[in-house]
C-alpha cells in the first residue's frame, strides 16, 4: 500500500476527493479543511494500492496539484485494516509488477547526479578492483562490485530514454562518463603509486591470472550476462526490491574492467587496456539495452490492462 498527503486549493478540494472516490484500490479518506499554510489550502490523506497508485498520481497530475499544491508518496510497511486488505484485493493486477513511473524517474533521478560522494564510490569501487586485479583476488573483486554506483545512471538513462526526458538522459550520461573517467584517472595514479611501493608490478598484471582474467577477455557470455543484469536490476527498481540490487551489481564487470583498463593502462599494456575497455562498453551497452526494454514492456503491459479496465 502508498499513503497519499495531498495539499489542494479550497477550490479543488471536491475535485481531488471525487478522483480518489471513483478510483479502484484507494482507502482510508481523510479531509481536513483549511490545515495547509504552505502552499495554502486543504489536507487529504488517503491510501492506495500500489498496482493503482501510478493512475491516481496521473489524474492527481492532470488536475495540476503538482503545481498548486502538493503530492507526497509513502510505502506503507503495515497496514492492519481489512478495508486496505479489500482494496488491495479490488485493484487489479500484482502491487510487485506495478511500476511507479513518477517515483521511478525521481529515484533515478537522484542515483544518477554527479555528487561528491557518487564520484567518491566508484573511485573507490575503482581502486578496490585495482588492488583484486592484481592480486588475482576475486573476493576484492565481487567488493568492489557491490559498492560501485554505477547502475543508477544506467537506470536514469534507459528511464529517460522511455519517458523521453532528455535531462535526465544528459545527466545521466555525465554522471556515468565523468564517474568512470574520474575513477579511471585516479586509478592511473593509484597504480604508478603502488607501483613505487613495490606493491603492484607489471609482472603481476601480465602473469596467469585465473581468477580475473574475464575482466579483458570479452566474449558473447559478458553481453548475456549484462543484459540479464539489466533486467533484474530494472525490475528490482521498479517493484521496490532494492536489496536484489546487490545481486545485480556483483554479476557484471563494470568497475572492475575499468580498474583493469587504468592498470593496464599505467604499465602500458595496450592489449589489457582494450580488451578491458571493450569488456566495458560491452556491460554498459547490455546492461542500457535490456533495461530499456524491460521498462517498455512493462509500460505496454499496464497501458493494456488499463485499456481492459476502462
Amino acid at each position: 500500500m502508498l499513503h497519499l498527503r495531498l495539499i489542494t486549493p479550497s477550490d479543488r478540494t471536491d475535485d481531488v476527493v471525487h478522483l480518489i472516490e471513483n478510483t479502484v484500490g484507494t482507502t482510508h479518506l481523510v479531509v481536513v479543511p483549511g490545515a495547509a499554510r504552505n502552499p495554502a489550502g486543504d489536507v487529504v490523506l488517503c491510501d492506495v494500492a500500489r498496482e493503482a497508485g501510478d493512475e491516481l498520481l496521473t489524474r492527481l497530475q492532470q488536475l495540476g496539484l503538482d503545481k498548486t499544491g502538493s503530492i507526497a508518496v509513502e510505502n506503507i510497511d503495515l497496514s492492519l485494516s481489512l478495508r486496505a486488505d479489500k482494496a488491495e484485493a479490488e485493484a487489479p493486477g500484482e502491487g510487485a509488477d506495478a511500476v511507479l513511473w513518477e517515483h521511478l524517474t525521481d529515484a533515478t533521478h537522484e542515483e544518477s547526479t554527479l555528487s561528491i560522494t557518487y564520484v567518491a564510490f566508484i573511485t573507490l569501487a575503482t581502486m578496490i578492483a585495482a588492488c583484486g586485479v592484481v592480486l588475482d583476488n576475486a573476493v576484492l573483486i565481487v567488493g568492489a562490485m557491490a559498492v560501485g554506483p554505477e547502475f543508477g545512471p544506467l537506470a536514469g538513462i534507459s528511464t529517460s530514454i522511455v519517458q523521453r526526458a532528455p535531462r535526465l538522459a544528459l545527466r545521466s550520461l555525465i554522471a556515468l562518463l565523468a564517474g568512470f573517467a574520474v575513477a579511471m584517472a585516479v586509478t592511473v595514479g593509484f597504480s604508478l603509486f603502488m607501483d613505487a611501493l613495490a606493491l603492484f608490478s607489471k609482472e603481476q598484471l601480465e602473469a596467469d591470472r585465473p581468477q580475473t582474467a574475464f575482466v579483458y577477455a570479452p566474449d558473447w557470455f559478458s553481453f548475456i550476462v549484462a543484459v540479464l543484469a539489466g533486467i533484474a536490476g530494472t525490475l528490482s527498481l521498479t517493484s521496490a526490491k532494492s536489496g536484489a540490487l546487490v545481486g545485480v551489481a556483483i554479476s557484471v564487470t563494470t568497475v572492475p574492467a575499468a580498474a583493469n583498463a587504468a592498470v593496464a593502462l599505467s604499465y602500458g599494456d595496450t592489449e589489457q587496456t582494450w580488451g578491458s575497455t571493450t569488456q566495458l562498453l560491452l556491460n554498459l551497452l547490455g546492461i542500457i539495452l535490456a533495461s530499456t526494454l524491460t521498462l517498455l514492456a512493462q509500460k505496454a503491459l499496464w497501458a493494456r490492462q488499463r485499456a481492459i479496465r476502462g
